[in-house]
């Protein structure tokens, strides 16, 4: 690639870098500070639409309710205006919950995005990969053994069930990590042995079902549906600081997202510290993943589903970060709009996102099963 004077651009160089980006029609190059990338106007106007929707789902999931609001109400009282009552109700009693779906589905929708990204496969998420098995563990021996078992037990429970889970959840992440580690980390070693904890976390769940009360056995069922009764401030903290860190983390750090998807030889061969970027990534997505799960239950789906849809969304070659948290927020807000409104009596959100991912789920097994038929 040469410059104007006809010698050729050294690829370090500022001339380099302006030859590559003309090399590639339609993609302008944006620079802030010493960071560069390029513009695509299809990734900013479907995050910009998903943040809209959110805001307007949300809207009405806090009008929804005993004491129906109208949404410009709701805008309204979020803004500071309406009347004292409309305030209360709206700021103290529904946008906790609202709040709490909200965060925690944006961190399940960028978990299960860096989780993909990293494994370079669109079946891998959390859900899958044994950390929301290990903060259902975690929780459940706390809800169903309490004080009675043993000194482990004895002091998750007196931490209470959302720290609980989210010390299950971290360490089922470094397990699975520590076991797929030889000499780095592959991309279908960690999906197999997060399969492995996955399973093992869940037969473990079922035998503290099984010998806890029945009361006890059905509250922590209750929890492992994954809900947003009862959500509160206390909730929305946590997910929220996390999220404040690690997405700002996350972006910083996918700055080789691109390289991976061209190979470990390759990554290496650009700079890219293939393996020190591989773990960081996939730390920080199932971290991620640990604190939503202590705020609201293992809520499946959302970190399977929602990355997929958008990476088609936006057609990129991986899943878009940004793009899947607000998504991630905005269906798992739906969701519970669905579960308080679609019948009589209230479900968890859980259920819903179940129902409305088990489908996709389906599709991608059927895809990646006719691709491969094709190959052979």
């Amino acid at each position: 690639m040469t410059g104007r004077s006809g010698r050729a651009a050294e690829p370090g160089t500022r001339a380099g870098v302006d030859a590559a980006t003309a090399a590639v029609p339609g993609r302008p190059a944006v620079r802030v500070g010493g960071f560069s990338g390029v513009w695509r106007p299809r990734l900013v106007t479907v995050t910009l639409v998903g943040a809209a929707l959110v805001v307007l789902v949300a809207a009405v999931n806090i009008g929804r309710g005993d004491f129906p609001i109208p949404i410009g109400d709701v805008l309204a009282a979020l803004a500071g205006g309406g009347d004292r009552a409309q305030r209360f109700i709206v700021l103290q009693l529904r946008l906790p919950r609202t709040l709490t779906g909200l965060l925690v589905g944006a961190a399940l929708g960028l978990s299960g995005a860096l989780t993909q990204s990293v494994t370079r496969n669109p079946l891998a998420s959390p859900d899958l990969l044994g950390v929301m098995a290990g903060a259902s563990t975690t929780a459940v021996a706390v809800i169903a053994l309490g004080g009675g078992g043993g000194v482990a037990v004895g002091l998750m429970a007196s931490l209470g069930v959302p720290l609980a889970a989210l010390l299950g959840g971290v360490l089922a992440a470094v397990v699975v990590y520590g076991l797929a580690y030889r000499r780095g980390v592959q991309s279908d070693r960690l999906v197999l042995v997060g399969v492995g904890v996955n399973a093992v976390a869940v037969g473990i769940t079922s035998w503290l079902l099984v010998v806890a009360n029945i009361n006890q056995a059905t509250q922590a069922t209750v929890w492992l549906t994954g809900s947003l009764n009862s959500s509160g401030w206390a909730q929305v903290l946590p997910v929220g600081v996390a999220l404040v860190v690690l997405v700002p983390t996350a972006l910083l750090l996918a700055f080789g997202l691109g390289a991976l998807q061209l190979g470990d030889d390759t990554a290496s061969g650009l700079g890219v510290r293939v393996n020190r970027s591989r773990v960081a990534l996939g730390l920080v997505g199932l971290v991620l993943a640990a604190v939503a799960t202590a705020s609201a239950g293992p809520i499946g789906f959302v970190a399977l589903v929602v990355p997929q849809v958008c990476q088609r969304l936006v057609r990129t070659a991986t899943p878009p970060l940004l793009a899947s948290a607000v998504y991630g927020a905005l269906l798992t807000v739906a969701a519970d709009l669905i579960a308080r409104t679609a019948l009589p009596r209230e479900l968890p959100v859980g259920i819903v996102t179940a129902v409305l991912g088990t489908p996709y789920l389906l599709y991608l097994l059927g895809r990646r099963n006719r691709s491969s038929n094709t190959v052979e």
